[in-house]
């Protein structure tokens, strides 16, 4: 399997290579040469797989230049009941007849960004190992990926995390989480602005391949495509378990910001999983929601990004949205680099002739929540059935339940435990979330952070300085 850029420049190359690298070269992202697929026979065979063997099984037909006993080993070292908690790893949780659940939730930050997480980690350590490289991780978060990512590369050699955070933007808890942390390896740095603006010095200093060869930068945002290929494990995972036959159709919904966690689910699809709809949830940041209504895409400014209360998804700009237009102009680099050329300078571009296509050939529709939805929806689930969400996964249930289909299972996707956003869960039910034992200190532990201005010579500057 070889990897190739959505932007058509450089050679295919291997996994581990796209791996340590993060954005291509010419500014795209990695992406399969060739989708693998899966067959009825495989889904069959995997039916009785524990989580690990089976991201074993389908992280393989994306990663050959590893053999496959170490990508077993990986796969055990990284999903175990001493991370999440219990040998089922991804609990299905019902809500009721027609929606349940998938429980992503369970690892060591309570957040989804732990399934790909806890695996990059290793599979880094490894490749690092074996070339007798280093590598310095750059990202931006908006609230979860980062403390997933530092809690996955903590102490691990050959490696130093520098993770940008909006300042103000995330919920205390998402704050404790990433600042808490002493390892000499990790640098958090607060950034004056939004989401959106961290990630454009991300991808500033990605783009600058002198700085990034010299200082060997990596990626963990889901521009790595480590990340999207082992959240295509977590969707095979569910299907297995809700279905009986190996053609029998499901869909799902998935709260989205920065598109990698649904890219993943179209992957599993264009793969061969049996999955009728793809539901795109956004919040009241609902630039994809208005793309797969309209088929214009239109990203905001910082200062038209609103703060919400579902945050991780205060994003105007998805990384990975690129990913989809690439199979949306049939794999051709060409067009695709000159569609964002054109966005760099119109600051839109309107596909809506191809807008038949977004449901009928790839299955995705879309809705969107607001705070109003998403407290009414925390409420009701918790009074109905007995279960308290996150606001984000609020926004997936409130959408989900706008596409329902009779005779078709349709699970959303669970992004995060609501301790991490009790403020919210308290405005919804009266009562603060509770909070897991081994975490309750945790908002008084003494933080380690920097705020820094919003700007691209700043966080060069920072990064040469420590690395």
């Amino acid at each position: 399997m070889k990897y190739v850029s959505t932007r058509g420049g450089g050679q295919a190359v291997n996994f581990s290579d796209i791996l340590l690298e993060g954005l291509a070269r010419d500014g795209g992202l990695a992406m399969p040469e060739i989708m693998p697929q899966v067959s009825a026979d495989m889904l069959e065979q995997w039916r009785q797989l524990s989580y690990a063997d089976l991201a074993t099984e389908v992280l393989s037909l994306f990663i050959t230049d590893i053999p496959k006993d170490d990508l077993h080993q990986l796969a055990h070292k990284s999903y175990n009941k001493q991370a999440f908690g219990s040998d089922e790893i991804v609990p299905i949780k019902k809500l009721d007849d027609q929606i349940s659940l998938v429980g992503l939730s369970e690892g060591p930050t309570l957040a989804f960004k732990d399934m790909a997480m806890q695996f990059l980690g290793n599979i880094f350590e490894y490749v690092l190992a074996k070339r007798g490289a280093t590598l310095n991780i750059l990202g931006a978060t908006s609230g979860d990926t980062g403390s997933a990512a530092e809690y996955a590369l903590r102490g691990k050699k050959g490696i130093k995390v520098f993770m940008l955070s909006p300042f103000g933007r995330m919920s205390e808890f998402q704050r404790a989480q990433m600042y808490s942390l002493q390892d000499e390896n990790i640098f958090n740095l607060s950034v004056k602005g939004v989401f959106d603006e961290c990630q454009d010095i991300v991808k500033a200093l990605g783009n600058d391949l002198a700085f990034k060869e010299h200082y060997h930068l990596g990626a963990v945002n889901s521009i790595n495509f480590g990340r999207i290929s082992a959240q295509v494990v977590y969707y095979f995972w569910a299907w297995l378990r809700v279905t009986s036959q190996s053609d029998e159709q499901v869909s799902f919904t998935v709260p989205s910001g920065n598109f990698g966690n649904i890219l993943s689910g179209h992957i599993a699809r264009m793969m061969g999983l049996p999955i009728r709809h793809l539901v795109v949830a956004t919040n009241e940041n609902n630039v994809l929601e208005e793309f797969f209504r309209t088929g214009i895409y239109r990203p905001r400014s910082a200062a038209n990004t609103y703060a919400t209360s579902s945050p991780s998804m205060d994003i105007s700009k998805a990384s990975n949205f690129e990913r989809f237009i690439y199979h949306l102009l049939d794999s051709d680099g060409t067009k695709v680099k000159a569609l964002w050329d054109s966005l760099a300078q119109q600051g839109e571009f309107d596909l809506s002739t191809m807008k038949p296509l977004f449901e009928e050939k790839y299955g995705f529709v879309a809705g969107m929540s607001t705070h109003a939805d998403r407290l009414a929806t925390i409420k009701h689930e918790f009074e109905q059935h007995g279960y308290l969400m996150d606001p984000h996964t609020a926004d997936g249930v409130k959408v989900a339940r706008e596409h329902l289909e009779e005779g078709v299972k349709m699970l959303v996707l669970e992004t995060a435990l609501p301790a991490k956003f009790t403020e919210t869960i308290q405005e919804a039910i009266g009562q603060p979330a509770p909070i897991p034992e081994h975490l309750k200190g945790l908002k008084n532990l003494p933080q380690r952070v920097d705020v820094v201005d919003c700007d691209v010579e700043v966080v060069r500057k920072y990064m040469q300085e420590r690395i």
